[in-house]
């Protein structure tokens, strides 16, 4: 098993080159749709989310209300370290879960957005980062996730800097390009990832 980290700042495009990684027969453990169920209605997740922040975060329907949480944390570094150390070992526990579920061939591949931010680089046997400039991120925001333009910044600004993901990249995939020519260049990625997987992996560093 070849155990692939993913990442990449918000509005780099990490889902779409996730996608076709999928599509070339890659195990996607997806951190994010991890996060929604672990908070999901009636799991201790989300209660332990309301003790923390209060009814305020709670939608009509009972659920997580996410914008509203997200403006309250993303510009507030101690409330986004709160809201994290709940959500993370929940996350964490799921996905292992998932990987030992995989077969042992497989290139797993862990979709996780803070995976800089959160020192995760060393459980993976390679790091791939996408990147994308920052004013295309801030255009497909605003445009395309519907975020104004200050909550859009302060995501980004609450993330690791463009820097940071680098210095942990094995592979660097740029996404400031046409779908036609990120098809092509996640294709040999891909070929990339198989031809690793076939070598005797680093093991994680303690």
């Amino acid at each position: 098993m070849l155990k692939v980290g993913l990442t990449g700042g918000i509005g780099a495009g990490k889902s779409e080159v996730s996608r076709l990684l999928v599509e070339c027969g890659a195990v996607l453990i997806d951190a994010d749709r991890i996060a929604r169920e672990v908070v999901a209605p009636g799991t201790p997740g989300l209660a332990a989310v309301v003790d923390a922040f209060g009814d305020e975060v709670l939608a009509p329907d009972g659920g997580l209300d996410r914008p509203r949480l997200g403006a309250l944390v993303f510009a507030d570094p101690e409330k986004l370290a709160l809201l994290n150390s709940i959500v993370h070992p929940l996350v964490g526990a799921r996905s292992r879960e998932l990987e030992e579920a995989a077969a042992e061939d497989a290139v797993v591949v862990h979709d996780v957005p803070l995976l800089t931010e959160n020192g995760l680089a060393p459980l993976y046997d390679l790091v791939i980062v996408v990147e994308a400039a920052p004013e295309t991120r801030l255009y497909r925001l605003v445009r395309l996730r519907g975020m104004t333009e200050e909550d859009a910044r302060a995501r980004m600004a609450a993330q690791a800097t463009r820097e940071q993901r680098r210095e942990i990249a094995d592979i660097v995939i740029d996404n400031d390009v046409p779908l036609d020519a990120l098809e092509r260049r996640v294709k040999d990625v891909w070929a990339e990832l198989l031809h690793r997987s076939q070598a005797s992996p680093r093991p994680p560093q303690e």
